[in-house]
């Protein structure tokens, strides 16, 4: 087997730079889903259900993009195909989302139009967020791996940055961030139109810029026989052959992204409560926040305003992770910090030194985003690494679910009888999920495919 040839800076940043309009509209997903839902009416209790439905496709979705994109070979590559058209499907649907509240439907057929926007919206953003992560294990040797997914860390982060301030900046400039009764506020709207433009300007970048190895070269460098190309992909069997790594690893992911599967659902209620001081009102005999107030919607601008901190944190740690020469003590750190930083939330109510929690919080993304991918891409082999990293993506897509189920039940267990839904409770939870992450990372089993181990 070949190895693979060194790829320039720019080549690796080609490769990833989509990545950043992909992010973009994921962020505004992950910031904005709570505060839409709940907008359009929603029960905080009933919160988690709407999220489990991101998750669910992206376990379905991804696994067979990266099957068929492991099996397609076209003048545009065997990646790019499926990048683009996801692309192209989550712009369109980023136009509609937003509207939910703005077609005269009653509360439930708007949240009916709400959840089918973001089945297909979600659907989207995994079908083109997951050619990336294979391009750079198709395309990258073991040594410039970890540089590789640095990079798409950076611009993941970079992106996330840009999404989660659009809305608070779009306020500042004077777009209305509050609407009437059940609509979503114009701020937000923009904030998904221009994510939306240049989702696919990015898109268009990376697939004018990046060349995939053509098929024959491909098999050099993978170690495929002209024989095993014509083998049939079992994806039950591949998951029993499936080397210790992907399950160690899949462990801590499950950790991790219920942790912040909790966050992305209870910050903006949180921070509302607490920091924001929003009023609250009966609504069927439940004591709630009320969506419709100025404080309320504030909460959800701030909301954008933290996540951008915590997407900072990220880079700036990302930068330090390569320093520490033992990975898995890295990563062990790394989510402790952001345990750290879950749990401090419940102690503040300042909304700038909340600062330091969602920086702190950044440490654990900067991690979770590089470090699951570098371990894993190099334990495979190349002949089944995109549905190897689809099926992967249960690790990540699987402990949502779970979460998204089980987060009515621990919110109504964390609240006190007769006042308002905990959900700063469900941060300090989302820490406690991160601490036994942390101390998961130490039964790993790094291995090299590259080098026969």
């Amino acid at each position: 087997m070949k190895t693979k040839p060194d790829l320039s800076f720019w080549k690796l940043w080609n490769l990833s730079f989509g990545f950043f309009g992909v992010q973009i509209a994921y962020a505004l997903q992950s910031a904005n889903i709570s505060r839409i839902f709940a907008t359009l009416g929603a029960d905080p209790h009933d919160l988690s259900f709407f999220w489990i439905l991101p998750p669910l496709m992206g376990i379905i979705v991804q696994p067979l993009v990266g099957k068929w994109s492991d099996n397609t070979w076209t003048r545009f590559g065997r990646r790019i195909p499926y990048l683009f058209i996801g692309a192209l499907v989550s712009v369109l649907v980023m136009c509609m989302l937003p509207n939910a509240g703005s077609f005269g439907f009653g509360v439930g057929a708007a949240m009916i139009f709400g959840l089918v926007s973001l089945m297909f919206l979600d659907t989207s953003i995994n079908m083109a967020m997951q050619p990336f992560k294979m391009m750079v294990g198709d395309m990258v040797n073991e040594k410039q791996k970890g540089l590789a997914y640095s990079i798409q860390s950076f611009l993941c982060n970079a992106g996330s940055l840009v999404g989660y301030l659009f809305p608070y900046i779009f306020t500042a400039i004077g777009i209305a961030s509050v609407a009437a009764t059940g609509e979503i506020p114009d701020s937000v709207k923009w904030s998904f139109y221009i994510g939306a433009i240049i989702l696919i300007l990015c898109v268009i970048y990376t697939t004018m810029t990046v060349k995939e190895m053509p098929p024959k070269q491909y098999a050099e460098y993978h170690g495929i026989s002209e024989d095993s190309k014509d083998e049939k992909t079992n994806m039950i069997q591949l998951l029993i052959k499936a080397p210790k790594t992907f399950w160690t690893v899949g462990l801590v992911q499950f950790f991790c992204w219920a942790a912040f599967m909790y966050m992305w659902t209870y910050t903006n209620g949180a921070i509302a409560e607490s920091t924001f001081n929003t009023p609250t009102i009966m609504k069927d005999g439940v004591l709630v926040l009320d969506v419709a107030s100025k404080q309320y919607q504030a909460a959800g601008d701030w909301v954008g305003v933290l996540f951008a901190v915590q997407a900072i944190g990220s880079v700036l740690w990302a930068i330090v992770i390569p320093m520490i020469k033992n990975r898995k003590f890295a990563y062990s750190l790394s989510l402790i910090l952001g345990a750290i930083g879950f749990i401090s939330t419940y102690f503040i109510t300042d909304q700038y030194m909340l600062f330091v929690s969602y920086a702190l919080i950044g440490c654990a993304w900067a991690a979770m985003l590089a470090l699951p991918f570098t371990i894993l891409t190099n334990s495979l082999s190349g002949k089944n690494m995109g549905t190897y990293l689809g099926l992967f993506n249960g690790t990540i897509c699987l402990p949502q679910i779970v979460a998204a189920s089980l987060g009515g039940v621990c919110v109504s267990l964390l609240t006190p009888n007769g006042e308002i839904a905990a959900q700063d409770s469900m941060l300090v939870l989302a820490g406690v999920l991160l601490i036994l992450g942390a101390l998961s990372v130490f039964i790993i089993k790094e291995t090299s495919a590259e080098k026969g181990k």
